[in-house]
């Protein structure tokens, strides 16, 4: 029983610590990026921009919020917002923009799938359409990395299933 307790309380105390964090306020603008990381922990990426940085905090693979940091040249915050929503999306240009910037818009994708007859590369987000419905974006890249195409449905994952029998 000893050796139970010796292995999952400090994987216990890691989660906790990790939602503490989620609960706790956002970061303001002008803080130093060592003020915002002692706040949130470690980020997922790390982004440069020409601006300067950029921290991704994504929340995992079944997660449906990526919290953006972005910082000047100074180390100090400019903004953080959720990325994962109408808005954040709509800054995805069909015909413009590239993976790269797909990144620096949305961070990390849930999944990544390649559709062989078209020859796209997908890259899809779960999120909350409009804050209720659990979504998944997919965004749609040609073989030069440009976006082709978006698209949005249910979270086949969070979907209720019905059988007939």
């Amino acid at each position: 029983m000893k050796t139970i307790f010796k292995f999952t309380t400090p994987l216990l105390l890691a989660l906790l610590a990790g939602c503490a964090s989620l609960g706790a306020p956002p970061p303001q603008v002008g803080e130093p990026r060592a003020a915002v990381e002692a706040r949130l922990g470690r980020p997922s990426s790390i982004y440069q921009l020409h601006s300067g940085l950029e921290l991704e905090y994504a929340t995992g693979p079944y997660g449906q919020y990526t919290y953006m940091a972005r910082f000047g040249p100074d180390d100090k915050l400019i903004s953080y917002e959720q990325v994962l929503d109408t808005p954040g999306f709509a800054r995805v240009k069909v015909g413009v923009s590239k993976q790269q910037d797909v990144l620096h818009l949305l961070g990390r994708p849930t999944e990544k799938s390649y559709l062989s007859i078209p020859k796209l590369v997908v890259w899809s987000y779960r999120y909350k359409e409009s804050g209720v419905w659990d979504s998944m974006m997919h965004v749609h890249f040609d073989r030069d990395g440009i976006v082709r195409m978006t698209l949005n449905g249910p979270d086949p994952d969070k979907e209720e299933r019905r059988f007939l029998w």
